[in-house]
């Protein structure tokens, strides 16, 4: 979805917003619960363990990594089971969780109760692109799309965090 303007081969080569420390694991991308079903196991053929909910009638699944840390060190990072340290995401295009596929992109629920797509401050390659190359893509249609996925899949929603930007 955002191939206008990062490539997924620069992407691929970061990695970053594939891995997680213990603070940022609100970022997991929420899942439906068909797609922890299929998905059992992780690219070295381990079992992946899931936290299950449901929000607003629509049940989802979320990768558990809390018990994969090895230490207490708060910048530890664990990667999701599905990254490929060299070949990026081994999912299906197809497959792959929404939230994935528009990432650096979020869709907020601001204080004042709206909702609105924005942009995450810490991704390295978006860092390097004019922001306004990024309204353009949301308001050329993209965030018509992450808005009415949305209101299908609830769960996918992040409470707004400072220092994100609104787009739209």
């Amino acid at each position: 979805m955002l191939g206008k303007v990062l490539s997924k081969e620069s992407c691929a080569k970061c990695g970053f917003c594939c891995s997680f420390r213990l603070k940022s694991l609100w970022e997991l991308p929420k899942v439906s619960a068909e797609f922890a079903g299929k998905y059992t196991k992780d690219i070295n053929g381990e079992p992946i363990e899931y936290a299950f909910g449901e929000q607003d009638g629509v049940k989802y699944a979320v990768t558990e990594l809390q018990g994969k840390y090895r230490t207490d060190d708060p910048e530890e990072e664990v990667r999701c089971p599905f990254l490929d340290p060299e070949c990026g995401c081994m999912l299906p295009d197809e497959d792959k969780p929404f939230d994935c596929k528009i990432w650096p992109l979020r869709y907020m629920k601001i204080p004042d109760g709206t909702y609105k797509v924005c942009l995450t401050p810490t991704c390295p390659e978006i860092n390097k692109l004019d922001p306004e190359k990024m309204k353009k893509l949301v308001s050329d249609g993209l965030g018509e799309k992450i808005a009415e996925y949305a209101a299908k899949y609830p769960f996918m929603i992040k409470d707004y965090k400072d220092g994100f930007t609104v787009l739209q």
